[in-house]
């Protein structure tokens, strides 16, 4: 299996659903929630007597007897719906929780949460450097895990070509969010800040597999074989690891996003495509630049 000699196909493959998410991010944009906002979200289970009372019925209510007039509410798992609106006080939380009760009867309030608009924004803001510090940190500490590997290629080099990676990664799965935010109206919270962590944290890991298997063989071949050769060898050899873990942690995401619960089905959907994007580009892209990077630079 010769991997490096079909790179062209690989990274045009990359570079396509990279520009997908860049055009949606800069054209569409992320539809963020209440986390980022501000806002209320609230929770509530109906009672087996009113199941038959529909998202609808409840929104005419809210718009037309409270008075509300940006509200959107979803159902959610056992029995339960979602209400999403702006950021009210307690007493009228309290308010509309009682006259809700008393147009459709026992109603189970499961989660209230209202954040102020200044607070959405600080977090929006922490969100952004949390990314971006973790993006710097990954990069500069596999610089420097390989720095007694500078020959054929500088290990810095290693350290931008994992930088690029985790943007892989990061853009496609920030792009495929933009998609289905303006077709499903699905909007992000912390949660997808979070879930988008844990993706670039699996794949440096699968990344540093496959440098490390290149820089074990550069040690063993010495200039023995072309640096291409070796590059290919490495990612043969690392390949069915990286398959097999990807599966396994694939199959449990699946079955948790079929079954899991609602609150946790975007989270889980965040780490299902970031985790995909990351194995490709672990194997498919990261190795595939220090050819091209080598071959440019030649010996540095």
């Amino acid at each position: 299996m010769n991997i490096i000699k079909h790179k062209a196909i690989f990274l045009s493959v990359s570079g396509v659903l990279v520009l997908v998410g860049v055009v949606a991010l800069l054209g569409i944009g992320l539809k963020t929630g209440i986390d980022f906002n501000g806002g209320t979200l609230w929770q509530i289970k109906l009672t087996t007597n009113n199941s038959q009372i529909t998202t609808d019925e409840l929104g005419n209510f809210l718009r037309t007897n409270e008075n509300i007039k940006n509200v959107s509410i979803f159902s959610a798992s056992d029995n339960s719906v979602l209400i999403k609106l702006d950021n009210i006080s307690e007493n009228d939380h309290q308010k509309y929780l009682g006259d809700l009760k008393s147009n459709f009867g026992a109603i189970e309030e499961l989660k209230f949460e209202s954040i102020g608009p200044s607070i959405g924004s600080e977090t929006k803001q922490k969100a952004y450097w949390a990314i971006v510090l973790v993006l710097l940190g990954i990069s500069i500490y596999v610089a420097f895990a390989f720095r007694k590997v500078s020959y054929p290629i500088s290990s810095w080099k290693y350290g931008v070509i994992t930088l690029i990676s985790l943007f892989h990664d990061v853009l496609i799965a920030a792009g495929f969010f933009a998609i289905l935010g303006y077709f499903l109206k699905i909007e992000i919270d912390t949660n997808f800040v979070v879930a988008l962590l844990v993706v670039m944290g699996f794949s440096v890991h699968d990344t540093i597999v496959v440098f490390d298997r290149i820089r074990e063989n550069i040690l063993i071949q010495r200039n023995k074989e072309e640096f291409s050769e070796t590059v290919n060898r490495s990612i043969v050899q690392t390949l069915a690891r990286s398959i097999n873990t990807t599966l396994t942690v694939v199959l449990v995401l699946l079955a948790m996003f079929l079954f899991g619960p609602a609150a946790l089905k975007y989270f889980i959907l965040t780490l299902l495509v970031g985790i995909i994007a990351g194995t490709y580009s672990s194997i498919f892209v990261a190795s595939p630049l220090l050819t091209i990077w080598h071959k440019s630079g030649r010996v540095n």
